[in-house]
């Protein structure tokens, strides 16, 4: 009869797993807490305690450190192993269902004294999981409560296979080495950042043909930016990074928004009631720029703007789903790549950047107005609440834009973009030639302050009537005057938003 250990900390779904294992036969084993868990749901559990015949001792640090279990854990597949084992009256442990103490969760907190965190280093579980995928030639691993039903699937079934063993076991050296990485650094006087990665697929190439690439993920088994590929070719390096900053500048709207990125630079972002009207009047930004780039929506994507389209060439869309008639008319697109997103949450909250001989790693920027910026009027003329409004999408718009980053706005869309030059002034130029005469009664956004008033000049002649910066220069009183000889309405914020 095949026997199984049950050691958990957090005890979501254990319970069930432990009624499928006795359904299946198995003799169930637990520690302390786990046990009486599994005895108050009407299982038949024999206690670690009474097993090993020694008690938990040390206020609970010791429970399943014992020959007994170890032995057990670790006996290979032959008769002088089993031989040894059952002449000490014990025998074979199949399968191993622990999880860890809270150690990260517990650092995490403010509160937590070095007494609490010392003891939420677990040693025990640590144990039982290297052992249990060190001879996972033998043993089942589940260390992760994601994993109970898959195999009491297989199990009913027959029995768990080689590869499931090993990738379980691969699983367990990855949590326990992540455990151990989060126990140095919280000794260590520098911090340290523990980064494990999971590949997601090859990639057939990087940004050009001669470089090799690929796509990695922070959690194992999920697909590309955390979504499903439902349609097309597989995404590429560039797709991925165009999709990534799309998707970015979508869902920091609260509204139906749709951005659409071209060589990682927008070209166009809005929002409206209706996610077609915000299609049409993102694409109207530049069309010419839009032409083969990649769109994101955060709304399920909708059949009449995928009618919308006609013979535009659209490469990828990224979308919290897409409606039946939606996939209809985009699958007639065989070369369109569809990627349904898990929601609209950025994850994580940090990101990092490589360079020579290391990484960088910031916060992500929250945006405005999650930034704590503080909007204030510095102009003699105050915007009209129409353009305050365009001004606050504007100025979210802008945080999406390479630096030195120039939005002009006509209401909640925009209508030129200017970005990526080292100079602020060449990008106003920028997006008022894009722009054309629909910067004529626009508003601007800027994502830094003005070092020179030239960049009011040129707004000015393009028709801007109302500017959004974060203010901070030396030169702010020659940028606000420069705006009141124009009559410009013009809002400072406090908070600058590069993005490099």
């Amino acid at each position: 009869m095949p026997k199984a250990i049950l050691s958990v900390h957090d005890k979501t779904g254990i319970v069930d797993f432990a009624q499928g294992l006795a359904g299946l036969g198995w003799t169930l084993l637990a520690s302390g807490g786990t046990a009486r868990l599994l005895r108050e749901n009407h299982l038949n559990v024999t206690e670690v305690a009474d097993y090993t015949k020694s008690p938990e001792i040390l206020g609970g640090r010791v429970k399943t450190l014992h020959p007994a279990i170890h032995g057990g854990l670790l006996a290979r597949s032959t008769e002088e192993d089993h031989q040894q084992l059952t002449s000490l009256g014990w025998d074979y442990i199949d399968l191993v269902a622990v999880n860890l103490y809270p150690f990260e969760a517990t650092i995490a907190r403010k509160d937590a004294t070095d007494d609490e965190i010392i003891e939420n280093i677990d040693i025990g579980g640590v144990t039982l999981i290297r052992a249990a995928a060190k001879n996972h030639g033998r043993v089942t691993l589940v260390c992760d409560p994601a994993d109970y039903g898959p195999v009491l699937e297989e199990l009913e079934k027959g029995e768990i296979s080689a590869d499931t063993r090993r990738i379980l076991a691969h699983k367990g050296f990855t949590v326990t080495a992540r455990y151990d990485n989060l126990i140095a650094g919280y000794l260590s006087d520098n911090e340290t950042v523990d980064l494990h990665l999971y590949q997601v697929q090859v990639l057939r190439y990087g940004e050009n043909p001669h470089q090799s690439a690929a796509l990695f993920s922070y959690t194992a088994g999920e697909g590309p930016l955390g979504g499903k590929l439902l349609q097309g070719k597989e995404l590429s390096y560039n797709n991925l990074l165009d999709l990534d900053a799309a998707w970015r500048a979508a869902v920091s709207f609260d509204e139906p928004s749709i951005c659409i990125v071209k060589h990682l630079s927008p070209c166009g972002i809005a929002i409206a009631e209706k996610q077609l009207d915000a299609y049409k009047a993102a694409y109207a930004c530049d069309p010419i720029s839009a032409f083969g780039g990649v769109i994101a929506a955060n709304r399920p994507f909708e059949a009449e703007t995928a009618y919308s389209f006609g013979e535009h060439f659209v490469e990828c869309i990224a979308a919290p789903g897409f409606n039946s008639e939606a996939k209809k008319i985009l699958s007639a697109r065989k070369n369109l790549r569809l990627v349904e997103m898990p929601g609209t949450e950025i994850k994580p909250d940090i990101e990092f950047r490589s360079v020579n001989h290391g990484l960088l790693r910031q916060d992500i920027d929250l945006g405005d107005p999650g930034s704590g910026s503080s909007w204030k009027v510095v102009s003699k003329r105050k915007p009209t609440d129409a353009e305050l409004k365009s001004l606050h999408f504007a100025m979210k718009a802008c945080q999406h834009v390479k630096s030195n980053a120039i939005v002009f706005v006509q209401g909640t869309a925009t209508v030129g973009i200017g970005g990526g030059q080292p100079n602020r002034v060449d990008c106003v130029r920028i997006a008022a030639a894009r722009a054309g005469d629909k910067s004529k009664g626009a508003v601007m956004a800027s994502d830094a302050f003005f070092p020179f008033p030239d960049s009011i000049e040129v707004a000015a002649q393009a028709g801007i009537t109302a500017i959004v910066q974060p203010g901070g220069s030396t030169r702010d009183e020659e940028a606000i005057q420069t705006a009141n000889g124009h009559n410009i309405a013009m809002v400072v914020t406090g908070v600058r938003h590069f993005r490099h």
